[in-house]
């Protein structure tokens, strides 16, 4: 049944065929397949020039076959049972056949990295839950300008059903205590569908669906567009004039697209024709800006001027496509014939798809262009020339080893797939630019001093890295399509791919200060909502993560946005009151929650040596000490860690880590205020059961709807964890910044990563205060060295040699043999947190130990005199030997048995307590204490006597004679004749003194008359 196709479909395709700009088409329907011949047929109608060509991306099942014999015999087979006419002619088996189709199974990459450097002029993307940012970077961007991108979807009642799709990629997500995804990402990429002004969503029977942006296209006017491409092309074509009778760059020149294109062209023939053999030419620039053939023109001017070994390097010779085209093209421009001036090898191995790898030029002499794989930098001994293409692509360790004592072209992508690396930017033209200045200092330095520092040269050379000159060349213009290409525009939104960090300046309000500044949690079903705001927001995290991580792909986007155990944190300045926008984020932190692992899991695993997806550092540790205990724990992996670099060296890393520290222990949840009750993933699409494709609304949510993008930590109860670990790249750098932030090492990987070629740490840092008593759980994986493996390194008579030597008793040379373990217990921190050495004495520890060097070679290095280096070295081993010493003292007296803190008990349950006094000293207390009761019945029997008979009548006379006798007895006179007895008579008769005696105790005494008497004279 034939129907009127929507006038809007061509409109698009004859619009973007005229701007050079590319399509976007997404089909929704089971019968999408067979649309894709309109749409070809439409797209051919529309272009003048060949039959486009299709890029066909699959998972598994392709839904048809591709091979042109099997499908003959299929037609035969279904005439025979009669299901179909002999003269039938399906139109899609036609365009299978006569259409030039490269079919590409996506499934785990297994050759997308093959169309890199391609271009097609259509594009159809089957199996959406297959699909990955990866994959949608990599093949649309391989799409020509005026071409088509086709995204075919299975029949649903409505677009929200792809907010709930389990996409493939969604297994790697899930670990064993986190297995709920939540789809964010599907939810961003439709509804960003509706802001691509240059796409259509279609039905399989080609209806326009009402979240298109473009359903409301117009025809534009092909002169228009014409003219403005003439004032671009002015430049270009002055340019061309100039060097028309220039040989040979006149008639290469001639092939440029663009003036950037052509300007870089330029600065490839200068350093070739300089022939120093030693300089470095770095291309950048983003996806279909011409960067391969430009370099393909680069070596047919090399070819020119008469360089014979020229060597090409790419992840796959596959993708060297575009550029063996323009060195064919360049040299017919040369006048170069093939088969009279040279011969085209192909490769016969069926992986590479009769791809080229080798040309052999014989017109003046032998020249010789050949692919190598990246990894056989080992063949480049002879090179005059090599080229790297796709540098981005290719292992960062691969390509510093592809640079050597000749002249080096590499082309890298800044965005698009691989830029989002941004390794080559980063890391190794970094590298190349401080060489670059080291080595013209050091020539200013020569031409000052010749013959100074010549040792410290000699030493120093050898490298291919070094004293290198660096040409740096950016293309901006686009060649594969046109400039302002909106499907270009899109796809770096939604992926973030051109996400640049905004440089706000420092100078005029100042920084604030680290403990001023406060650490949020980001909600991701907001921040991936695609409200306006949430999009700003994320660009600009996703700047931090660009700009401070060098290895990055647009697989990490989908990671944040749909991984259960990922959660994101920012640190953000003091808000003001009167501010209305959100800040820049000054520091990013991607963190994921490991561990709480089964024991049954962990035990089948390790007797298996499997390990499941996820939880990176339990298993890492399970594995590397063979302990089953470690995974049952809980703990967070910090993934990522981006500080914004206007503020990086300031203390914000420092600050988020803390931050992020104090949270997990409970120290900023605040009981009072009440915690947010929404959590992660509790959105889900209202889905109307009586909806259709062309009814369905769909719109970004109301902000109503949503919870807050930014939540504090005091809102929300943190998850209980045990540590907060991290694993990176060894480098100087970070290995000093997560020691002082008091994490510890506990795994060293010992062969180096492929992708960035260091050594993979795994430290941690302990979460909560061990209690008094208790062992430190991570002292039992990392721990000081004892006395049992001491000696096992040191014998005693090792140890008396260090000490001989440390009282200057002996000389170095005695104990040079003891350096290395020496310096492996410091340098490993065996040695325990006290024992430290300086810088100077480190360096020769090193230098002597380590590296084995002689003590003339650290003079030459320190530039210090070997006489105030061995002093320098005979105190640090004074410090490991007093070290050492200490630890057979303490490993002595810990064997001398202790008395116990607590006494025994008895066997009633009651405590032994120890006798305060001895024997004699309880003798003595109780013989005082009966001598001071006998005094005391002394006293009682005393006190009880009648004393008054004893009485002493004391008149006046009685003692004016006793006075008037010690006169006497006080003169000097008479001193042999003193006497110490005074007396005095008692005028009292005795009957009297008898009578009182015996009268009663308690009768009344009587009066003494007489003395009464006497008193009152």
């Amino acid at each position: 049944m034939r129907k009127q196709l929507d006038n809007r479909i061509p409109i698009l395709i004859n619009n973007n065929v005229k701007r050079n700009h590319r399509s976007f088409i997404v089909l929704v329907g089971d019968r999408g397949r067979d649309q894709i011949v309109n749409l070809h047929f439409l797209l051919s109608q529309a272009r003048v020039s060949a039959r486009p060509s299709v890029l066909w991306c699959y998972k598994k099942d392709l839904g048809f076959t591709s091979h042109r014999k099997k499908r003959e015999a299929k037609i035969k087979r279904d005439v025979k049972r009669g299901v179909r006419e002999a003269n039938e002619q399906d139109p899609f088996e036609i365009f299978v056949t006569v259409t030039d189709i490269r079919y590409t199974q996506v499934l785990y990459y297994k050759e997308s990295h093959k169309v890199l450097g391609n271009t097609y002029g259509m594009c159809v993307l089957q199996d959406f839950e297959a699909i990955t940012p990866n994959l949608l970077a990599r093949t649309i961007e391989t799409v020509e300008g005026g071409g088509l991108v086709v995204l075919l979807l299975k029949t649903m009642a409505s677009l929200k059903q792809l907010y709930t799709m389990t996409m493939d990629v969604h297994a790697r997500y899930r670990t064993s205590s986190h297995d709920s995804v939540v789809a964010r990402f599907n939810e961003r990429f439709i509804l960003s569908l509706a802001s691509c002004d240059d796409c259509l969503v279609l039905d399989d029977e080609l209806n326009v669906l009402p979240i298109s942006r473009g359903k409301d296209i117009e025809p534009i006017d092909e002169a228009e567009e014409k003219g403005k491409g003439k004032q671009i092309e002015q430049e270009l074509i002055e340019l061309k004039e100039s060097l028309a009778d220039t040989k040979p760059i006149g008639e290469l020149i001639k092939l440029a697209k663009t003036t950037d294109q052509a300007k870089a062209l330029l600065t490839f023939v200068e350093a070739i024709a300089e022939k120093t053999l030693s300089s470095t030419v770095a291309l950048t620039a983003a996806r279909g800006r011409g960067k391969s053939a430009a370099l393909g023109m680069a070596i047919a001017a090399a070819l020119a001027h008469g360089y014979s070994n020229i060597f090409v390097t790419s992840p796959s010779p596959e993708n060297l496509k575009t550029l063996f085209d323009f060195i064919f093209k360049g040299m017919d421009a040369l006048g170069y014939e093939e088969h009279l001036d040279y011969d085209i090898v192909q490769s016969t191995n069926p992986d590479f798809n009769k791809a080229i790898v080798r040309v052999n030029v014989f017109r003046e002499h032998r020249q010789t262009i050949q692919y190598i794989q990246p990894q056989d930098a080992h063949v480049l001994g002879q090179a005059e020339l090599v080229i790297i293409d796709e540098a981005a692509a290719i292992p960062l360790p691969l390509v510093r080893n592809l640079l050597g004592p000749y002249l080096v072209f590499m082309a890298s992508t800044i965005n698009g797939y691989e830029g989002t690396g941004r390794s080559l930017s980063l890391k190794l033209i970094q590298q190349l630019r401080e060489s670059t200045r080291a080595s013209i200092t050091k020539n200013d330095d020569s031409l000052a001093t010749p013959a100074s520092n010549s040792k410290k040269n000699l030493m120093s050379g050898g490298s291919g890295i070094k004293a290198r000159t660096l040409r740096e060349i950016k293309l901006e213009t686009p060649i594969r399509y046109g400039t302002g290409d909106k499907v270009e525009k899109w796809l770096h939104s939604v992926l973030c791919l051109d996400a640049t960090v905004v440089s706000r300046g420092i100078s005029g309000a100042g920084c604030p200060h680290p403990s001023q500044c406060e650490l949020f949690y980001v909600n991701r079903d907001t921040l991936f909502s695609y409200n306006p705001a949430s999009e700003v927001f994320l660009q600009r995290m996703m700047a931090l993560f660009v700009a401070s991580h060098y290895k990055n792909s647009p697989n990490d986007l989908q990671l944040m946005s749909d991984a259960p155990a990922h959660h994101l944190f920012v640190l953000l300045p003091p808000l003001r009151d009167d501010e209305s926008t959100l800040p820049d984020p000054l520091v990013v932190l991607q963190v994921a929650l490991e561990g709480n692992i089964s024991k049954q899991a962990i035990l089948e695993s390790l007797s298996h040596g499997l390990r499941s997806g996820g939880d990176l550092i339990p298993w890492i540790i399970s594995q590397q000490f063979q302990d089953n205990n470690f995974a049952e724990l809980s703990g967070a992996r910090i993934v990522r860690i981006a500080t914004h670099p206007d503020y990086a060296s300031m203390g914000y890393g420092s600050r988020a880590l803390k931050a992020l520290e104090s949270f997990y222990n409970g120290e900023l949840f605040n009981l009072d205020e009440t915690p947010e009750e929404t959590q992660e993933g509790d959105y889900r699409p209202t889905i109307d059961p009586n909806a259709t494709l062309l009814t369905d609304k769909i719109a970004v949510r109301a902000a109503t709807q949503m919870p807050p993008l930014l939540q504090r930590l005091s809102q929300r109860k943190p998850e209980m964890l045990d540590y907060v670990g991290v694993s990176y790249g060894l480098s100087p750098q970070l290995l000093r910044f997560w020691k002082r932030a008091g994490y510890c090492p506990l795994y060293l990987r010992q062969t180096t990563s492929d992708l960035t070629g260091e050594n993979t740490c795994v430290m941690i840092k302990n979460l909560g205060e061990v209690q008094e008593g208790e062992e430190h759980w991570i002292g039992a994986f990392a721990q000081e060295i004892g006395l049992t493996e001491l000696n096992f390194l040191l014998t005693p008579f090792d140890l008396k040699r260090l000490e001989a030597y440390a009282n200057s008793l002996v000389d170095y040379h005695v104990v040079l043999d003891l350096l290395p373990t020496l310096a492996t217990l410091y340098f490993g921190k065996r040695l325990g947190p006290d024992m430290k050495l300086n810088a100077i004495q480190s360096s020769i520890m090193l230098s002597l130990g380590l590296q084995r060097k002689t003590i003339e070679e650290v003079e030459a290095e320190l530039d210090i005199p070997v006489n105030q280096a061995l002093a320098l070295f005979v105190k640090a081993i004074r410090k490991i030997c007093t070290r050492l010493q200490n630890l057979h003292k303490e490993a002595l007296g810990a064997d001398i048995p202790t008395q116990p803190a607590q006494p025994p008990t008895k066997s009633d349950g009651t405590d032994w307590k120890p006798l305060a006094q001895t024997v004699q000293e309880e003798l003595q207390e109780a013989g005082n204490e009966a001598t001071r009761e006998l005094r005391a019945k002394q006293r009682e029997m005393i006190d009880a006597l009648d004393m008054s008979k004893y009485a002493i009548d004391h008149t006046s006379a009685d003692w004016a004679q006793a006075e008037a006798h010690v006169a006497k007895l006080a003169d000097p006179n008479r001193k042999k004749q003193v006497s110490t007895v005074v007396s005095l008579k008692s005028s009292a008769s005795a009957s009297t003194k008898k009578r009182a005696a015996e009268e009663p105790a308690d009768a009344p005494k009587k009066k003494n008359r007489r003395s009464k008497g006497s008193k009152q004279k």
